[in-house]
């Protein structure tokens, strides 16, 4: 792996869960992305995990918003840094849960995404509520358990294809991420990064132990899995019509999804037939993705 920069823009000590996805994502940004950074934190695990006043856990400014306000307040943030003349700060930054991304803020990032609003949006994707006790969100998988979508009746909707949403939105870049593919995720940032003008979106994977129901000990090899069945693909989309496929080993075969499946506790039920759905779903989804890769290539 390249080297990083060697400064921590996360403090040691935060009350994460043990295993948090969130929290390796969100150092591994940080990194990317340097001190000159201002962030905004909507409602979620991240409200907590950065610590409670007058703790904090992160060394940039930052601040804490309502749920469904995070690009609206960035969008804010923005226009105030222009009539600054001396604010060192270059990067106006989103850190939002699926719930606040998906769902909740969702009005707000599409209205700052066709405004033209320039900021770097993260969604840090764990696949559910987890802050508030695990209810399901349109991030969540078909067939998955929540807490509002108990056994015997799991999800049986499909999750929404966010980066699909927000790069028909033309806006400069879109991409997906995963936590176990950090030079990747690092380059997607930097990359955001050096874009001015527009919002940009990445869709951040976040394996979350309690509410995936594994063993904290799997976080990263789960994140990983999940690109390599081709259940969350890395891509990038330029300004909604340019597909780049990012996948580490994109010649090959993808990986059978029970490897995936059966590690979760949130899918210990699945029936065969419930696998091969997905199995179908997923092939379907890598194989548009490639022909979209191919058109604009």
């Amino acid at each position: 792996m390249k080297k990083q920069p060697e400064e921590e823009l996360v403090y040691s000590g935060h009350p994460a869960c043990q295993g948090c996805g969130v929290i390796i994502g969100l150092r591994h940004v940080l990194k990317a992305l340097g001190r000159k950074t201002f962030g905004v934190i909507p409602a979620s695990c991240t409200s907590t995990i950065t610590g409670i006043y007058p703790q904090t856990a992160l060394r940039i400014p930052f601040c804490h918003v309502n749920f469904e306000t995070g690009a609206s307040t960035a969008s804010g943030i923005r226009a105030a840094l222009k009539t600054l003349e001396d604010s060192e700060v270059e990067n106006v930054f989103v850190w939002a849960g699926d719930g606040g991304t998906y769902d909740i803020g969702f009005g707000a990032l599409s209205g700052a995404a066709e405004r033209g609003d320039d900021m770097i949006y993260v969604c840090a994707n764990n696949e559910a509520y987890m802050n508030t006790g695990i209810q399901r969100s349109s991030a969540t998988p078909w067939g998955a358990w929540t807490t509002t979508t108990p056994l015997p009746e799991p999800k049986q909707q499909a999750k929404k294809p966010m980066v699909e949403i927000m790069a028909a939105h033309r806006i400069p870049y879109a991409a997906s991420a995963s936590i176990a593919f950090l030079e990747d995720l690092e380059a997607k940032v930097k990359k955001a990064k050096s874009i001015k003008g527009g919002l940009k979106f990445i869709d951040l994977l976040c394996p979350c132990p309690i509410g995936w129901r594994f063993s904290p000990h799997l976080t990263v090899k789960l994140a990983r899995l999940a690109v390599l069945t081709g259940v969350f693909p890395l891509y990038e989309v330029f300004q909604g019509k340019e597909y780049a496929i990012n996948q580490p080993e994109v010649n090959k075969a993808l990986l059978p999804v029970e490897e995936y499946l059966s590690f979760q506790g949130r899918f210990s039920h699945l029936t065969d037939e419930d696998t091969k759905t997905i199995l179908n779903n997923v092939n379907q989804e890598w194989e548009r993705l490639l022909k979209k890769a191919e058109v604009s290539s």
